[in-house]
């Protein structure tokens, strides 16, 4: 079955109405051009008018993708930066984005995940707890050397 293409003019009106829904990557539209069937000559013409009528930013996205992953998800950086890379964004745009995280709710986020998760971990030895603690840290994305100075510090209380 022939794939049906849209006009220039159907594809921006629908690219509109998926960008206006939620903030966008460059990468997401142009997949979504694909899927739509939307001839490849047409595709730059069409991105750049959506850019120019403000409905594609990608310093937006990042912004909205970096507050997003860490508010309700609690990523770490190194997690939230691959995020971004998957999506196409330059490493430029990610440094910006990455201001949008407070420094004092990063680290008590942080401490937070830790507490829980350690003691969730109850039976469990001391070593085991502190390494699964710091496992489970090092997945959500939080740096190596925050985990460890955290999760460390729990020794000293018991």
């Amino acid at each position: 079955m022939q794939k049906k293409h849209l006009t220039k003019e159907q594809a921006i009106q629908k690219l509109r109405q998926y960008c206006a829904y939620q903030e966008r990557s460059h990468s997401e539209v142009k997949q979504k051009l694909w899927d739509l069937g939307v001839w490849r000559s047409d595709h730059d013409e069409i991105i750049a008018s959506l850019i120019e009528d403000d409905y594609l930013n990608e310093e937006r996205f990042a912004k909205a993708f970096v507050g997003g992953k860490f508010r309700m998800k609690d990523w770490g950086r190194k997690k939230i930066y691959y995020g971004l890379k998957e999506k196409g964004i330059g490493d430029y745009i990610i440094k910006r984005a990455m201001k949008e995280i407070d420094e004092e709710a990063y680290q008590q986020s942080l401490r937070d995940l830790a507490e829980k998760k350690y003691e969730s971990l109850k039976g469990e030895q001391y070593l085991v707890r502190k390494k699964k603690t710091m496992d489970y840290l090092l997945q959500k994305g939080y740096e190596p050397e925050l985990v460890s100075g955290v999760v460390n510090s729990f020794g000293q209380k018991e």
